[in-house]
């Protein structure tokens, strides 16, 4: 199933007042909340622990595949960097590239300020916004996909690797 279709069931289920049990068994309530999710991904931390291990210490890019204290895995998969990728590029074009180039069209800048802070800027952030943007990015899927956290699996025997 692609990501936006499982992550838009996964949030039915859990956001359901009504939800219906599966065979065999009852569902318990989550045990890391989207609030902890929310809180602990913005602090650069493990959504489902909250240890600080999402990141290799001393390396400004080295992410851990899983995390030290409870294991759970990071890289969710092929192609998984890519949200990563795509919230440091936006953030960077939409948040910093495109309004310097307004000011230029508005005649607050030269041209070669324009260029000078574009690029830059376009080098400069996502080197510092990556290990934000690993963790927004792991916030925004475990947010939308808490039962893939494995303190939220509550023993319906799915594949961790999902």
């Amino acid at each position: 199933m692609p990501l936006l279709a499982e992550a838009v069931a996964g949030f039915r289920r859990t956001m359901s007042p009504h939800r219906t049990p599966t065979p065999n068994h009852t569902r318990t309530p989550m045990q890391v909340t989207r609030q902890q999710i929310v809180t602990r991904g913005f602090a650069n931390r493990c959504c489902n622990c909250g240890a600080d291990t999402l990141f290799k210490p001393g390396t400004p890019f080295g992410v851990h595949e899983a995390c030290a204290s409870c294991g759970m895995k990071f890289d969710r998969g092929e192609g998984f960097y890519l949200g990563p990728l795509v919230i440091n590029y936006g953030v960077t074009v939409f948040g910093f590239v495109l309004p310097v180039i307004g000011f230029y069209v508005y005649r607050n800048l030269s041209a070669g300020m324009t260029i000078a802070l574009a690029v830059g800027g376009a080098i400069l952030l996502p080197v510092l916004l990556y290990r934000l943007s690993w963790s927004w990015w792991l916030t925004g899927y475990f947010y939308f996909l808490p039962t893939k956290l494995t303190a939220n699996r509550d023993g319906l025997g799915e594949d961790l690797e999902d």
